[in-house]
């Protein structure tokens, strides 16, 4: 089961498992568009696009919070990878309320789900988790980005990292809650589990919006000409992964004989950008300057983010395979072809 199946990083997910042959059970309530004011229709563009290459595979349009329903719809499942939740920061500082619900009575329903048939669980966690801590290590401000100016941190940021004593945003409060629950169901009960505390996840089928996905957002607002704003002054940096290295790192996960890990994972050091880059770059590919504006830093927003994934490399003899270059390549070519659908 992949809960969230009909959304960027779960349909991408599933498609990977449907290839191997495996029967995938996609779990999805369809909420996105609603809950970002998207097109009518945004919902269900995954979910097409995985139905018309795998017609046998099963939509159970089941919200995270319904316990029943979800436990029902589980049955038989040997693997249950967590995508789905509530994503933005935003959305959270608005309405705390639903943010918690989802993401925390949303997880827990899961892992009891899974705890009742001995079900494996992926979770994806975020780098949220770590809060404005990571705003406590040093930074240089060069040109065009900030940069960890503690030697300590050349690797990025681990997962010794402290989650204590600091703001983190209602988001990342309730993503930390739902992780710990994860840690705590392998260390209670016994259950196999993978905590995946990711940074920037970008690739093709990716209906960014300005408060989630501001990869893919960026791309598509180049292209039809819609106003982007960045919360800061664009120096921020983050490690990007691409979302196949990152199914890949799932699924290692599962062939290895781990009970429980918690992992960083993202494109590390080697693949980072600034926003002020990532526009450089897609003017040049576009060929069209973006339409940008500023505005004030958000909540607890991290002025760099960058991946220690040493861990991950050696727990799941795994590495990022496509660079940022490429990749963006590949969203923007994806992008291009489906122009109508975002204008």
């Amino acid at each position: 089961m992949v809960t969230g199946g009909a959304g960027f990083i779960g349909s991408h997910v599933a498609e990977h498992f449907l290839a191997d042959g495996n029967e995938v059970i996609i779990c999805d309530n369809l909420s996105r568009a609603k809950m970002f004011g998207m097109m009518e229709g945004d919902d269900s563009y995954n979910w097409n696009y995985l139905n018309r290459r795998y017609p046998r595979t099963r939509l159970l349009r089941i919200d995270m919070r319904n316990f029943e329903a979800l436990k029902e719809g589980a049955k038989g499942a040997s693997v249950i990878v967590h995508a789905a939740g509530q994503v933005a920061v935003t959305t959270s500082i608005v309405d705390p309320r639903t943010d918690f619900e989802i993401n925390v009575i949303g997880a827990f329903n899961v892992l009891e789900t899974a705890r009742r048939y001995d079900s494996t669980v992926l979770f994806c966690s975020t780098n949220k988790v770590y809060g404005e801590n990571v705003n406590a290590i040093p930074i240089t401000e060069e040109p065009r980005r900030y940069v960890f100016s503690d030697s300590m941190y050349k690797s990025g940021i681990s997962e010794n990292l402290s989650i204590d004593g600091t703001g983190h945003s209602p988001y990342g409060s309730s993503k930390l809650a739902a992780d710990l629950y994860v840690q705590d169901y392998a260390h209670t009960y016994g259950l196999k589990t993978g905590v995946f505390r990711m940074s920037c996840i970008y690739g093709e089928r990716q209906l960014g919006v300005e408060d989630q996905g501001w990869l893919a957002w960026f791309v598509i607002a180049t292209l039809t000409g819609k106003s982007i704003r960045i919360f800061g002054d664009g120096k921020q940096v983050r490690d990007v992964l691409y979302i196949t290295d990152l199914v890949d790192a799932f699924s290692r996960f599962l062939k290895r004989d781990i009970k429980h890990a918690v992992l960083n994972i993202g494109g590390g050091p080697e693949n980072t950008t600034s926003l002020l880059e990532l526009l450089d770059q897609l003017e040049s590919l576009i060929g069209k300057q973006p339409n940008v504006s500023f505005s004030d830093w958000r909540p607890a927003d991290q002025k760099v983010y960058v991946s220690n994934i040493e861990k991950a490399q050696r727990v799941l003899g795994w590495k990022p395979i496509v660079h940022p270059t490429e990749g963006l390549g590949r969203v923007v070519a994806w992008a291009k072809e489906n122009k109508s659908f975002f204008e």
